[in-house]
């Protein structure tokens, strides 16, 4: 069975291990995604900026993810990129960007 296209951040990055203790995890891993991307798709290019643009759209965040601890530090992104496995990463944002153009017929490449 081929699964429908979804333009989801969340869906798409859910089945990506979480490399984290579980005592240190503030911050849910699919959150840390959707913010990292959603600030570099705007412009970030490098941890500071994405923790930055998280806090100026902090209430928007809050409000679509449900954020418990607010925006996460520019070390927590750092960290986490650092420690996932970006195989996995790569794989799920190609999915990612390969439905985002599928349900879009082609208008994002």
């Amino acid at each position: 069975m081929i699964a429908k296209p979804t333009p989801s951040i969340i869906q798409h990055f859910s089945s990506i291990k979480d490399p984290r203790v579980n005592r240190q995890k503030k911050h849910q891993l699919q959150d840390i995604f959707f913010i990292s991307i959603c600030a570099i798709i705007c412009g970030a290019d490098n941890w500071m900026a994405v923790e930055e643009f998280g806090l100026a759209k902090e209430e928007w965040f809050t409000k679509l993810l449900g954020l418990e601890n607010g925006i996460p530090s520019h070390d927590t992104f750092g960290e986490v990129y650092a420690a996932i496995d970006t195989d996995q990463f790569s794989l799920r944002f190609s999915r990612w960007m390969a439905d985002s153009a599928n349900i879009s017929e082609g208008e994002v490449k």
